[in-house]
């Protein structure tokens, strides 16, 4: 694999992270939390650790696939930016609700639900479209849409039983993690 192709992984996982770290902010403790939501992301860091179990650094990927890896990263930037300023301190990686939770449904919470879940699906693909034979990348995918639909499950039984009938219009109307796919 090229150098320049080094780059551009480092980078992309470089920008979709930033806002996680730079825009954390201390959010007050919870008054409801479910933690059954950890074990999707579990599944979602053993999905991501798949990606990297094959010798990529023997071989160049297709330019086809590196542009597509390009796009996917952009995207992923984007979502984390913008989805984690939207929720402020209302982001935590556990499922719960604050004293202060707020729907939020402006920015990427327009397009679906939960957008960061969009970025790192994007980040998946990007990362495997790189670096991962075909059957192992989608042995990732399906293990990480798993453990997405656990954690989307969980956390929209929060949002429903905080928000009631406002939550559950906005979930008829808007996709969970991808645009189009009720």
């Amino acid at each position: 694999m090229p150098a320049y192709a080094y780059a551009i992984l480092a980078l992309g996982w470089l920008v979709w992270l930033l806002p996680f770290l730079l825009f954390r902010r201390r959010s007050s403790a919870p008054v409801k939390l479910d933690r059954r939501a950890r074990w999707g992301l579990l599944l979602e860091i053993l999905a991501y650790s798949l990606l990297w179990q094959s010798d990529f650094w023997t071989r160049s990927s297709a330019p086809w696939r590196i542009a597509s890896s390009i796009a996917l990263f952009v995207l992923a930037g984007l979502l984390s930016w913008t989805a984690v300023r939207a929720l402020g301190r209302q982001w935590r990686i556990d499922a719960g609700l604050n004293p202060d939770h707020e729907l939020v449904r402006s920015g990427p919470y327009g397009v679906v639900r939960h957008p960061i879940y969009s970025s790192m699906i994007s980040m998946l693909l990007g990362t495997g479209f790189m670096i991962t034979p075909w059957p192992l990348l989608l042995a990732a995918f399906v293990l990480f849409l798993i453990g997405t639909e656990i954690r989307v499950r969980v956390e929209d039984k929060l949002l429903a039983s905080r928000f009631g009938d406002r939550f559950r219009q906005y979930r008829r109307s808007v996709p969970a993690y991808m645009p189009l796919l009720r």
